[in-house]
């Protein structure tokens, strides 16, 4: 993998991957405005559960034509935010984050009897999977998906690393059932200032499972489901020698299956080298079958999201594991355009 780091016109980052050395000196000619966010995050007294309120992504990009897609490369005299003809995998700072440091610039702390914000600081990027607007994750070959997951573990990295980071989560929302405002083939990576709800909870549950059995509790729910392989009521769908996926016992989708490492890992960034290789057969392989479920390309979400509004009648609401080491990562987190309206 071969990285490259530069900026755009408002000083946003971008990060392009290539499987090789490919020189990246594009510039954004594009007249932008610095970025700047106000995002807050508001605790509900009720739950304390953290609540992201980002009421200037109301102005974002939505539902473009495909000829003025932001994701395409720059082309023909049409300027994107990816200022080069063409790109394999490229990252870049989200122009309308939910959570951004600049947040502290505009807004204060502050509490009043039950009631408590604070910035809502942290980092979203988009994850571009490849320059073809037309294409999905599941066209890319085993080689580009390896450098997605290149690209993931690298962020990943570098997001820990920065301060007030609680939690990292790459993941894809894919379809417009699901709530998806670009049709260009991306994902998206959160690094949250606090452990998100659901998180939250697996890992209360992972802990009271530890002190009931003495055992790790994704460990017995992996090892329960590969015991079934190959029997007629196997929820196994994928048992790769590094990888398994499975629908999960109770399983909140019409159609959904959890990806997990056969090795514990921390994160992304503990995969070892086979896991590693396994990865792009395994989950192509995947994404595929879901494909293959509908004559629509399915609509997906990482486990423990869902979309924000019902979807049409008769349409294949699916979820399909975003693709993280870590099980617990699903984050039953959204932002809320404003303060008076929140996904029910």
């Amino acid at each position: 993998m071969h990285k490259t780091v530069t900026e755009l016109a408002d000083g946003r980052e971008l990060i392009y991957y290539d499987a090789a050395p490919t020189p990246r000196d594009a510039v954004d000619r594009r007249p932008l405005e610095p970025a700047a966010s106000a995002s807050e995050v508001r605790i509900d007294p009720l739950t304390g559960d953290a609540v992201t309120i980002a009421a200037h992504r109301q102005g974002r990009t939505y539902h473009p034509p495909a000829d003025e897609c932001p994701l395409c490369p720059s082309r023909d005299g049409r300027l994107s935010e990816i200022p080069a003809a063409d790109y394999q995998v490229a990252v870049f700072e989200n122009r309308f984050p939910s959570l951004a440091d600049s947040s502290t610039a505009h807004v204060a702390p502050w509490s009043d009897g039950p009631y408590a914000l604070t910035p809502g600081t942290g980092r979203c990027e988009v994850v571009c999977f490849t320059s073809d607007h037309d294409a999905a994750f599941a066209d890319l070959t085993e080689e580009r998906a390896r450098l997605v997951l290149d690209a993931w573990t690298d962020r990943t990295a570098e997001l820990y690393a920065r301060p007030g980071v609680r939690q990292v989560y790459c993941f894809e929302n894919r379809g417009a059932d699901i709530g998806v405002t670009l049709g260009h083939p991306h994902g998206q990576i959160y690094a949250f200032p606090f452990t998100t709800p659901r998180t939250s909870l697996a890992l209360d549950r992972a802990a009271a499972h530890l002190a009931a059995t003495g055992r790790n509790l994704y460990d017995d729910v992996l090892a329960a489901e590969r015991a079934t392989a190959g029997k007629p009521d196997s929820r196994v769908v994928l048992a790769g020698e590094h990888w398994t996926a499975f629908v999960p016992f109770a399983a909140r989708w019409p159609y959904e299956v959890h990806l997990y490492p056969n090795r514990r890992t921390t994160d992304l960034t503990t995969l070892d080298a086979d896991a590693r290789a396994e990865f792009p057969r395994v989950y192509l392989d995947l994404l595929r079958r879901f494909d293959r479920l509908f004559p629509v390309p399915a609509p997906t979400s990482p486990p423990g999201t869902r979309p924000p509004a019902p979807p049409p009648p008769n349409s294949p609401s699916t979820s399909s594991c975003s693709p993280c080491a870590a099980p617990a990562t699903s984050s039953s987190t959204w932002p809320a355009p404003n303060p008076a309206w929140a996904p029910s």
